[in-house]
């Protein structure tokens, strides 16, 4: 299953596909999320990604007062969560604005909606719609951007595999063009975060879903998952970028950083280029080694004309000189009459041995 999105196509043939997601990376300056664009291009992202919500439509303020007490990554936050959502969202206006810069510098314009009206503003301006895994609890909502008719990249962190089928069956009932992201939702940038990625999910979602394009969305920092998911057949990448881990805001600390990202670029691309054909043969660069590290039968002495040949006149050795008799003729060569004189360690061919007692 391909899916393109404009001028990329994106598939199991085709090079992985790098999302930058600024999000919250912003601090609500414009100029700066236009710098992060930049940024994301230079460090080899395809796409650069914002988050579009409004904190009334997506955060209850009498809901997390309620529980008592902010928890996980919120915990750290010096704000209550409704007043961090605030600060953090993109307004309407600034969207073709940072489409246009995305534009300029050539790199793909992405944003998450949380709401339908979000998802209603966002249609002329992205090529794709991207659900976050908050929303594997309002399939209705994926849903809505399905019918928009562009491709669906759904992260399913913090949810069950039900959860997922659920979701998964609702959107392929009005679209099939869908990737699917593997993702944990955990941003507190632990290093106990590793043992929670579960990339193996992702080989149960190419058994179960076979016509989605695989993906992973992470919050970790090592390349190692990155490339691992890849190996293991995804194609489309999103992780969080900043320009500096040290800024404060809820989302620069589990991101990846201009050089991060660069290094994580190029150790998939050069995963991409050993990945290769599942047809074993001969690679190009090793026809020399074909002859050099292979053995062949060579005459463990020198032997006249007319000598027939034993197995202590033959020996296995390298190199395996092209036309050379090989291991598994030794059987077949014990037996015959030599037809000239050889020197100790020539290669043996059958044009060497007697004439009219060549095997079939």
């Amino acid at each position: 299953m391909d899916i393109k999105i404009l001028d990329k196509t994106i598939g199991l043939n085709h090079p992985t596909y790098f999302i930058a997601d600024i999000a919250a990376n912003h601090d609500g300056d414009l100029e700066r999320a236009k710098m992060l664009i930049r940024l994301a291009k230079e460090a080899g992202a395809d796409a650069a990604k914002f988050q579009n919500f409004r904190a009334p439509k997506i955060v209850s303020d009498y809901g997390f007062k309620a529980m008592g007490g902010q928890v996980s990554h919120q915990a750290e936050w010096k704000k209550t969560v409704f007043e961090v959502y605030a600060d953090a969202s993109v307004p309407f206006e600034w969207t073709p604005i940072l489409k246009a810069e995305c534009d300029k510098v050539g790199i793909h314009y992405f944003s998450s909606p949380y709401d339908d009206e979000s998802t209603d503003m966002l249609e002329p301006y992205v090529p794709a719609y991207k659900a976050g895994s908050g929303l594997i609890s309002w399939p209705e909502a994926i849903v809505y951007m399905a019918k928009k008719g562009k491709p669906i990249l759904m992260s399913t962190g913090a949810s069950t595999m039900g959860e997922v089928i659920n979701a998964v069956e609702k959107v392929q009932a009005v679209t099939g063009e869908i990737v699917l992201f593997q993702c944990n939702t955990n941003y507190t940038a632990s290093a106990d975060n590793y043992d929670h990625l579960n990339l193996n999910v992702l080989k149960t979602y190419a058994a179960m879903f076979p016509n989605v394009v695989l993906g992973l969305s992470d919050h970790t920092h090592s390349p190692a998952p990155v490339v691992g998911a890849v190996a293991m057949g995804a194609r489309v990448i999103e992780r969080h970028f900043t320009d500096s881990n040290d800024r404060e805001g809820p989302d620069h600390k589990f991101a990846l950083n201009p050089q991060t990202w660069a290094d994580m670029v190029d150790q998939v691309r050069i995963l991409e280029r050993s990945l290769g054909t599942p047809e074993k043969r001969v690679a190009d660069n090793e026809q020399d080694t074909y002859v050099v590290q292979r053995r062949c039968l060579r005459a463990a002495r020198a032997i006249s004309a007319g000598e027939t040949i034993t197995s202590e006149m033959v020996e296995i050795l390298r190199p395996a000189t092209p036309g050379a008799l090989m291991s598994w003729d030794l059987d077949k060569v014990i037996g015959m009459k030599a037809r000239r004189d050889m020197p100790f360690g020539k290669d043996l061919r059958w044009t060497d041995l007697e004439a009219g007692v060549f095997p079939d």
